[in-house]
C-alpha cells in the first residue's frame, strides 16, 4: 500500500481566527515535518480590525496589514498560507468560492481539514466558511466535478474523504460546540504564541486563548487514559470531529 504524505488543511474565514482557534494544531504539524496551509477566506478587514478603522486607515490599507500580520503568524507556525480576498461582514457564500476551495483541495490533498463550526450567533462568517469548505471537500472528491479553468481532474487529483475537525469557537456553549477531541499542543504552544502576536490588531486576544491552552490542557490530562503522568503545564486544544472515525481497533 502506498504511503499517504500527511498534509493539513485549514479554512479560516478571517485572517487571524486559524491563529486563535487553531495554532497549537499547525505549528504541532509542521514540527512533525508535515505540509500545512492555511486558506483564509477574507482579510477580515471590515469586522475584526477596529484599531485600524480608528486610525483612519483606508480599506485597501487595511487589507494589506492584515495580510502582513497573517503571513507573518501562518510563518511562525510553519505553514503555507493563501488568501481568497472573498470580503467579510458579511462572507457571502458563492458557487465561484467554492470552486476555487475544490481548486485547493485538489492541489493540496488534505488528509485532515480544520475549520468553524456550523453554527456562531455572533458571527455569520464563520459558518459561512464552514458550509464552503464542507460543500468543497465533497465536490472535490468527484471526478466530474471540473477544475475552475473548465479541465476535469485525473485520477490522482481527485481527494479521498479527509476528517473535518471543527476547531473551538470564541463563545463554544453558544455554538453547539462540544468538545470530543483535545490535542496536548504542549511542546508547539511557544510557535502558536509567537503567531498570536503577530496579530497586534487583537492583542486582546493574546492571554485569553493562552489561558484557554492551560484550561484545555487541564482536560487533556484527565482524559489521557493510560497516558498518564503529563507534565503539569499540559497545554491543549479542542476540537469536534464532524464524521465518524474509522477504525480497526477501539482504544
Amino acid at each position: 500500500m502506498t504511503a499517504v504524505t500527511p498534509s493539513l488543511l485549514v479554512v479560516s474565514a478571517h485572517a487571524g481566527d486559524f491563529v486563535w482557534r487553531a495554532g497549537g494544531a499547525i505549528a504541532a504539524a509542521a514540527q512533525r515535518d508535515e505540509r500545512a496551509t492555511v486558506v483564509c477566506l477574507s482579510y477580515g478587514e471590515r469586522g475584526e480590525s477596529a484599531s485600524q478603522w480608528l486610525a483612519g486607515r483606508t480599506l485597501d490599507e487595511i487589507k494589506e496589514i492584515r495580510r502582513g500580520e497573517a503571513e507573518a503568524a501562518a510563518a511562525a507556525l510553519g505553514a503555507d498560507i493563501e488568501f481568497l480576498d472573498l470580503g467579510d461582514y458579511p462572507l457571502v457564500e458563492s458557487q465561484e468560492a467554492v470552486q476555487r476551495l475544490i481548486d485547493v483541495y485538489r492541489r493540496t490533498q488534505p488528509t485532515t481539514v480544520l475549520t468553524h463550526p456550523l453554527a456562531d450567533p455572533y458571527n455569520g462568517d464563520h459558518p459561512a466558511a464552514a458550509r464552503m469548505a464542507l460543500q468543497a471537500r465533497v465536490l472535490a472528491q468527484a471526478i466530474g466535478v471540473a477544475n475552475s479553468d473548465g479541465t476535469y481532474p485525473a485520477e490522482d487529483e481527485i481527494i479521498g474523504a479527509p476528517p473535518v475537525f471543527f476547531f473551538e469557537p470564541h463563545q463554544p456553549e453558544q455554538c453547539d460546540f462540544k468538545p470530543n477531541v483535545l490535542l496536548d499542543i504542549t511542546e508547539a504552544f511557544d510557535r502558536k504564541r509567537a503567531a498570536m502576536e503577530c496579530l497586534p490588531a487583537q492583542k486582546h486576544m493574546w492571554e485569553y486563548y493562552t489561558q484557554l491552552a492551560i484550561r484545555r490542557g487541564v482536560q487533556v490530562r484527565r482524559n489521557a487514559g493510560p497516558n498518564l503522568g503529563l507534565p503539569h503545564r499540559t497545554l491543549g486544544e479542542a476540537y469536534m470531529r464532524h464524521f465518524p472515525q474509522v477504525t480497526g481497533v477501539l482504544r
